[in-house]
């Protein structure tokens, strides 16, 4: 039976995936003008879902923008290369989710519904995010989302990034429920795997950037993948009517 749904946000609620890869595509050309923008957003697809200092440092090998990010680095304070790409790259970010008209225009409209769909079910709510406290607060208050969760997990709240277990296993002792009586919402295979690591069941709702991962990853079986987001409601419709 399904008392509780976790839900993933970044390519999940929102399509901030998209959002990012914009990002260190503009901080990229600032760095170097001949490099275009559209590869870098291209070459994004490789590494969606890894640690900032992964995209980062293969990006920066990729494009050539070692040099570059090093004359940075003293101006912000950093150490190396990749964190002065990543400061460059977070200025821009920051920005767009600043605007909730942008925010809006990214949202997951059917995956938002399943948040809907599971509280009029009488689940219990959580989100589990990589993204830092202020930019979540940011994205859940432009989808006006803001006391929608029973509770919030950010990148903040843990030592181990996914695919470690440890912030679905948090979500799930806050919400009182036995994680095998949990669902989660994902769209990665690093959030699959920190699902399922923490004795979660999960279903898969896929993205341009992620479809291919998920599907060559093995992770779960066909039906928990969708890759038409307008199928996940009559899939949610049988887990929180019959249970899983």
């Amino acid at each position: 039976m399904c008392r509780a749904v976790v839900f993933d946000l970044d390519g999940t609620l929102v399509q901030t995936e998209r959002l990012k890869a914009a990002s260190y595509a503009q901080a990229a050309h600032e760095l170097r003008p001949e490099v275009d923008p559209a590869d870098v957003k291209i070459a994004f697809r490789d590494v969606v879902g890894g640690s900032r200092y992964e995209v980062a440092s293969a990006l920066l090998t990729r494009f050539g923008l070692e040099d570059a990010a090093s004359r940075r680095m003293a101006e912000f304070g950093v150490q190396t290369p990749w964190q002065a790409y990543v400061q460059i790259r977070l200025a821009i970010y920051d920005e767009l989710i600043a605007d909730p008209q942008i925010v809006r225009d990214h949202r997951w409209p059917y995956n938002v519904e399943v948040v809907e769909m599971s509280r009029r079910a009488g689940c219990r709510l959580a989100l589990a995010t990589m993204s830092h406290c202020e930019q979540t607060r940011a994205i859940l208050e432009a989808l006006e989302m803001t006391t929608t969760f029973d509770f919030v997990a950010t990148r903040d709240d843990v030592e181990r990034p996914k695919p470690d277990p440890e912030i679905y296993t948090l979500a799930a002792h806050h919400l009182a429920v036995p994680p095998k009586e949990t669902l989660a919402l994902e769209d990665s295979p690093s959030g699959v795997k920190s699902a399922l690591a923490a004795g979660l069941s999960v279903v898969a709702v896929t993205t341009p950037l992620t479809r291919d991962h998920i599907h060559q990853s093995n992770l779960l079986p066909p039906e928990r993948i969708v890759d038409n987001h307008s199928e996940v409601i009559p899939l949610f419709d049988r887990f929180l009517g019959a249970g899983d």
